[in-house]
């Protein structure tokens, strides 16, 4: 669906199929809906992004609402919570079983934004029990309105923390999480002036890793160490040509094994999949 097919179904309530069945365009709106039709528009040729002119994205099959100040969910992360789901059904990864019933698969997402990661997991894996932590207290608010929308409030504890620190208005992280997931900021400091114009809307908080765009790969690997279970799983999703990179923080580290690295819709190596080894470090 391009833009103003976007917009349009947003100012007339419809479907894209709508659309084309109703013969929908520009011509149904009425004097109010085309002003703002043709505002929208015209921030949006200034490179404000859809999804905040809009308030809202599509995730997953999901919807979330955004605004600015919290990062805009993006397609490719979708292939980072397909691997986390298909991980939790992987009989070598299930928890140990009690009784007749599975225990929760505990999960934790550093840097949940806006809550996309963690509530389409909640969504699809049934038994699941997910910490989500942020450092942005807006994007911590933003993310609990998307969990309630998307009625998985129950299943996720949202808290305002800083991964560098630990110690932001929060309780220490519980230990023995079953996987850990992220999508950390990786965009190398030097490289954030020659971003599009759009990106550029987003929190910098969001898109800055460091000056070699792997600070919080380094931090996370630091930390999860502690925070996972034995045979535990982390997940990354990662950015342009740093798979080798990370691939050699995580061997220095002694604690991970690489167990996967898959390709984005453009076969650019988007996730990777690391297992805690199995001994005591």
């Amino acid at each position: 669906m391009n833009e103003n097919e976007l917009i349009l179904c947003d100012l007339l309530k419809c479907n894209r199929v709508d659309l084309y069945l109703k013969e929908f365009n520009v011509c149904s709106l009425n004097p109010k809906q085309l002003a703002l039709f043709l505002e929208l528009k015209r921030r949006r040729e200034q490179g404000f992004p859809v999804q905040y002119l809009l308030g809202k994205c599509e995730f997953f099959g999901l919807e979330f609402k955004v605004r600015p100040g919290v990062f805009i969910p993006r397609p490719e992360t979708e292939i980072l919570v397909e691997t986390a789901i298909a991980k939790t059904k992987d009989e070598a990864c299930l928890p140990a079983r009690q009784g007749r019933r599975t225990r929760d698969v505990k999960i934790l997402d550093i840097g949940t934004g806006s809550g996309n990661i963690a509530i389409s997991l909640a969504r699809n894996i049934p038994n699941s029990k997910i910490t989500a932590i942020d450092k942005s207290l807006e994007a911590i608010k933003l993310a609990k309105e998307n969990a309630q929308l998307n009625c998985v409030a129950d299943k996720i504890e949202f808290i305002q923390t800083d991964i560098f620190s630990q110690t932001v208005n929060c309780k220490p992280l519980t230990v023995n999480y079953d996987l850990i997931i992220s999508n950390p900021p990786y965009i190398r400091t030097g490289d954030l002036e020659s971003l599009p114009a759009e990106v550029k809307h987003e929190p910098s908080t969001a898109l800055d890793g460091g000056l070699d765009g792997l600070d919080f790969y380094r931090e996370i690997l630091k930390i999860s160490k502690n925070l996972l279970c034995k045979d535990g799983y982390l997940l990354f999703e990662i950015g342009l040509r740093q798979a080798l990179d990370i691939s050699a923080i995580v061997r220095s580290t002694g604690v991970f094994n690489i167990e996967r690295i898959i390709p984005d819709y453009n076969k650019i190596e988007r996730v990777m999949v690391f297992k805690k080894n199995n001994f005591k470090q």
